[in-house]
């Protein structure tokens, strides 16, 4: 007879608890928050949407206020999602949550990951041209090998 040892939490071994979702305004993130809510939705997962607040160096943003613009994005981003969810309610109820992590995009994606206990990361495709040589987050996630990772053009 062979014992069960409960070894704790495990990714994904009875389908996702927790779907993770980066999203920062941009349409391909957008596009990418709607995947993942249908995914959440069709596993009855908690949809974790994630908004990475970038973090300047002091004198870096010139005197410019760039934690408020960066902030009204976050405010911005929250109105857009419950507007969202309060047109679709009753036709498609996604249990979700908003958070808001600082760093630059991968490490705190990769924090937020670690912190809720993500079961699959899904995010946008870079929309930035230079990403294609030097790396997006999205590649850089799917190389640390932690977590399914879906990439939505």
């Amino acid at each position: 007879m062979t014992e069960h040892v409960n070894t704790g939490f495990e990714r994904g071994t009875d389908g996702p608890r927790v779907i993770l979702a980066g999203v920062d305004g941009s349409e391909s993130s957008l596009r990418a928050a709607a995947y993942a809510a249908g995914l959440a939705r069709r596993q009855n997962a908690l949809l974790a949407l994630v908004y990475v607040q970038p973090v300047m160096p002091p004198g870096a943003s010139l005197g410019a206020p760039v934690a408020g613009a960066t902030g009204e994005i976050a405010e911005g981003l929250v109105a857009g999602i419950r507007e969202a969810a309060e047109r679709l309610k009753g036709v498609y109820d996604v249990r979700w949550e908003f958070h808001t992590f600082h760093g630059d995009p991968y490490a705190g994606l990769v924090g937020a990951a670690e912190e809720l206990t993500a079961d699959a990361v899904v995010v946008g495709a870079s929309e930035q041209a230079g990403h294609r040589f030097a790396g997006s987050v999205a590649i850089r996630l799917v190389r640390a090998g932690r977590w399914p990772v879906t990439v939505v053009p």
